[in-house]
């Protein structure tokens, strides 16, 4: 392993056009999950895959589901309207009031349900819904324990956005990314050698630098006290002008940024990504438990850093691979922990949605400033982020 080096990850806001479109997705999930069992339908029947694309005040809903017949495309749209206002998009070119909504979802495919519901005759457990391989990643290097250059490249923005929907900074827009290059000594990361920030601002004519005292003051709240110095380089609306943003200056989909939703690059991800799609799908919850997983054996002391993958094929329950490497930094054997890993947790599809109670409306808030590294919620959110399993590995160790 290397000892010094420079990393660098970036990340998006919740405005940028990519980002807009897994917000919608994610809505909609939510939306099954808050109205089937309203309608008596029970969350482990609720079917939702659902992929949007937006551009200049257009925006295009596809996919498949399966829930209550009270989730009408008028009510979808509302809740479409309701999310492009929330994140602040009331613009000619993009506006929450005036854009074409476009609704095409279908009943899901009766040769994928028979291969994924417990109930079919030839499938007593519930079986995944694709194949694939999933990745988790969990480091000690920051107390969150992800990556330092994404944990901080998320924040830079978050802060803002909060600023920003607090009615604080009204000149800023919806739209912006940020890029963080980290300096690491001795595997460790020090300090920050470039900041990237690139924001969208509503009043037209405004410069790099007066766009960059706005920014500033955020970025080094963001960032651990020592790691701006005299010689961090900052790039600010490099290109000089970013006042056309979101899906008016640049198509959106959904799924675009899978490595901004993980680990900054700093770790392997699988071929899916996560927004608009229901638990069933392994892409999004086995990516959640392998993340569970990962974090929860930095946290039980068995490495300082592990990565960890799972593989799965369609209709078929248990996973056809545990695998885990922890980078040389383990205690003990990363064999041993495999087999930890399996006798600590059922990684079976259904195993998953019960442990990390999966089947709620929780997933719009995951749609920005990452999937992995965040606070757990009082209401089950970001559950795959909490440590419990920590004991019970080292007690299977």
């Amino acid at each position: 392993m290397r000892a010094s080096y420079l990393f660098t990850s970036e990340s998006v806001s919740e405005g940028h056009p990519d980002k807009v479109c897994d917000r919608i997705s994610d809505e909609i999930v939510d939306l099954f999950f808050r109205e089937g069992p309203k309608a008596g339908i029970d969350p482990w029947d609720i079917r939702a895959a659902c992929e949007t694309l937006a551009t200049t005040n257009k925006v295009v809903i596809a996919g498949e589901t399966r829930g209550p017949s009270t989730v009408t495309n008028d009510h979808i749209e509302q809740v479409v309207r309701d999310a492009i206002k929330d994140i602040g998009y009331e613009q000619a070119g993009f506006h929450w009031k005036t854009a074409d909504i476009e609704i095409l979802l279908h009943p899901q495919s009766a040769d994928i349900a028979q291969g994924v519901d417990a109930k079919q005759p030839t499938n007593a457990e519930e079986g995944a819904g694709d194949q694939g391989i999933m990745f988790g990643y969990a480091t000690n290097e920051t107390a969150e324990l992800m990556p330092a250059p994404i944990f901080y490249a998320h924040k830079i923005l978050r802060l803002i956005s909060e600023a920003r929907h607090a009615g604080t900074e009204k000149v800023l827009g919806p739209d912006s990314k940020s890029q963080v290059t980290v300096q690491y000594e001795n595997g460790k990361p020090v300090g920050v050698r470039e900041i990237v920030v690139s924001h969208q601002h509503l009043i037209e004519d405004m410069s790099s630098k007066q766009v960059r005292d706005y920014v500033e003051p955020y970025v080094r709240k963001a960032l651990p006290d020592g790691w701006i110095t005299d010689k961090t380089i900052w790039h600010i609306n490099p290109t000089g002008k970013f006042f056309i943003g979101g899906p008016d200056g640049d198509a959106g989909l959904t799924g675009r940024k899978i490595i901004v939703d993980t680990y900054g690059g700093a770790a392997p991800h699988g071929g899916g990504a996560f927004s608009g799609k229901d638990s069933t799908k392994v892409d999004r919850s086995a990516a959640y438990a392998a993340r569970y997983v990962a974090k929860n054996i930095v946290a039980a002391g068995l490495a300082d850093k592990a990565t960890l993958q799972l593989a799965y094929a369609i209709g078929v329950a248990r996973p056809l691979s545990i695998y885990v490497d922890t980078h040389g930094t383990g205690k003990v054997a990363d064999d041993v922990i495999e087999k930890a890993v399996a006798a600590s947790m059922d990684l079976t599809p259904r195993g998953i949605r019960k442990h990390l109670d999966l089947n709620k409306p929780i997933y719009a808030r995951t749609a920005a400033y990452g999937h992995f590294g965040r606070t757990p919620d009082a209401d089950g959110g970001f559950s795959w982020e909490k440590t419990d399993l920590a004991e019970v590995l080292k007690k299977n160790v």
